[in-house]
């Protein structure tokens, strides 16, 4: 049985990896919002943000992943996203269109990370840097995205 101490350093590590994903989430965010103001190609996203504030904290391969995995399927992301929507995703708030397409892009290619954590981590970026209720767009939206790509987690 693992001792008091050894299980206390589990929860930290598992802490410290939840921290440094949900800051490589933000990071991301921000990464794919500038992407949206002025199109360029990943590596340049991940180059340019690699000495950000708060990158020596990130989970910088959760980053890259997040960054590149959105930038090379964006088109068939807005396509799913629209299904889930009542409006089209190049109307979208800038922020909250980064949020959702890491979002669905999470949902569909990162199985391992539970569909609540992805909504909770959507909606807290969209409560902290989106519109004021944008955060109850978001939620709904993931909502519909989970229902639809993990029908088998509801």
């Amino acid at each position: 049985m693992p001792s008091e101490s050894s299980r206390s350093s589990t929860q930290q590590s598992a802490r410290f990896a939840s921290g440094a994903r949900s800051l490589a989430r933000k990071l991301a965010m921000q990464a794919l919002y500038r992407l949206q103001l002025n199109e360029c190609p990943w590596q340049d996203l991940i180059q340019e943000f690699a000495t950000e504030e708060g990158m020596d904290r990130a989970d910088s391969e959760y980053f890259r992943e997040l960054v590149q995995g959105v930038h090379t399927t964006r088109t068939e992301l807005d396509a799913q996203l629209a299904q889930w929507m009542d409006r089209d995703p190049s109307l979208l708030d800038p922020i909250e269109h980064a949020v959702l397409l890491i979002g669905t892009f999470e949902l569909k290619s990162r199985i391992e990370v539970p569909y609540r954590v992805v909504i909770n981590e959507g909606v807290g970026l969209a409560k902290r840097f989106g519109a004021t209720d944008g955060h109850k767009f978001v939620n709904a939206v993931l909502d519909r995205a989970a229902r639809a790509l993990r029908p088998h987690e509801h």
